[in-house]
């Protein structure tokens, strides 16, 4: 599958959630308060972040791992396999847990300045 493709069926996950923004231009992620919860490597995988509970039932199920980016194991994310990026409705799931899980963590303070 393409990046392309792939970023097709990213943008489809993630309109089906009407309170959610695709950003990033070069890495297309989602953020809420300042913590990203999914985006879309550089090598082209989707990279999921899941509460801790959820993440070895993902791996099991789904024959994947976590995520390494930059020679380095996010031990929050998972990879999302390509099988499961087709299936929008099952991927679902796993992105509203992804979300439920971000909204419960405090924002990020901000780092841009307020305009007088």
């Amino acid at each position: 599958m393409t990046r392309e493709e792939k970023i097709k069926l990213y943008t489809k996950l993630v309109d089906s959630f009407h309170t959610i923004e695709l950003k990033g231009n070069t890495i297309p992620y989602t953020s809420l308060n300042g913590h990203m919860f999914s985006y879309l490597t550089k090598e082209d995988v989707l990279a999921l972040r899941l509460p801790e509970e959820a993440i070895d039932e993902f791996l099991k199920k789904h024959k994947t791992t976590l995520v390494t980016s930059y020679g380095i194991v996010q031990k929050n994310y998972v990879a999302v396999p390509d099988a499961l990026l087709k299936k929008t409705g099952e991927l679902k799931k796993y992105f509203d847990i992804s979300y439920k899980h971000i909204s419960l963590l405090r924002p990020k303070p901000t780092t841009r300045k307020k305009k007088s």
